[in-house]
């Protein structure tokens, strides 16, 4: 398996568990309220919230301990847009990593083909990088928003019976945000994973095979300049001596004019 096909499908699995750990997520949480007066005292409120967490219409009914009159009361914050911008992404992030794998299987001559089809996935995945990187943070503090919206704690503030001290407001049960928790996890760990890639896609870019190319350049110019400046190989022969056209005649102490050429041991041996 390829290096491109090998993280596509890295990136399938991580935009799964990205969405669906926040998009399938559902929770809840308990409330008790004790009036002095125990016939009007509710110990289960049951609140329950949900994906996309459109808080502010998540209704519920409480007791005012005062007689049978209940009051409607409804969770605080609408934090749908990090969420769902957060799920688009990792869904969008799937389907274009699905149809990179197909690509990379069955059409490799067709994506390498004039070079469209790595630059397209170049600029892909650097636009999914920052996408991620920009959902991930906004879901992130989204989260940290739902959690302090649906803490028991915070909720109780909101009913007037708990404000009177002759009623006692207690938590049953938090909601458990494990899921949610993860998949802000998940959420950096794609951005890593795409951010990562883009080297791996550049490398199948044009631009990087030119840059490779102007060493080879730099050293043809450089061989012609040597060749140029007198340096030719045509000057070796194919013993590996020198074959210069000149010769050089020295005079020594006896007057004797000596010649070194091609022919120096013939010379040499007419001299004898």
């Amino acid at each position: 398996m390829e290096e491109g096909q090998h993280d596509s499908v890295f990136c399938q699995l991580f935009a799964i568990f990205a969405f669906a750990t926040c998009g399938g997520y559902s929770g809840g949480l308990r409330l008790s309220v004790d009036c002095a007066n125990k016939s009007e005292s509710d110990l289960n409120i049951d609140i329950a919230f949900a994906y996309p967490f459109r808080l502010h219409q998540v209704n519920f009914d409480a007791p005012t301990c005062e007689g049978k009159r209940r009051e409607k009361l409804s969770l605080i914050g609408d934090f749908s847009s990090s969420a769902e911008f957060f799920v688009t992404i990792a869904v969008f992030a799937f389907l274009y990593s699905l149809a990179a794998t197909v690509v990379y299987i069955f059409f490799q001559n067709k994506y390498r083909e004039n070079n469209r089809g790595p630059l397209i996935d170049f600029i892909v995945t650097v636009v999914f990088s920052f996408l991620w990187l920009v959902g991930s943070s906004a879901w992130a503090k989204g989260l940290s928003d739902v959690k302090i919206a649906t803490d028991p704690d915070e909720v109780l503030l909101l009913m007037s019976a708990c404000k009177q001290q002759s009623n006692k407001c207690l938590p049953v049960r938090s909601p458990v945000m494990s899921s949610l928790n993860t998949s802000v996890v998940f959420g950096f760990l794609n951005f890593i994973l795409w951010a990562g890639n883009i080297w791996f896609v550049f490398k199948e870019t044009g631009w990087h095979s030119s840059g490779q190319r102007h060493p080879p350049d730099t050293m043809e110019k450089q061989s012609s300049s040597y060749n140029q400046g007198g340096y030719n190989q045509d000057n070796y022969g194919p013993a590996g001596g020198y074959n210069q056209p000149g010769s050089y005649g020295q005079v020594g102490e006896y007057g004797q004019s000596q010649s070194y050429g091609q022919s120096g041991p013939t010379s040499f041996a007419n001299q004898i």
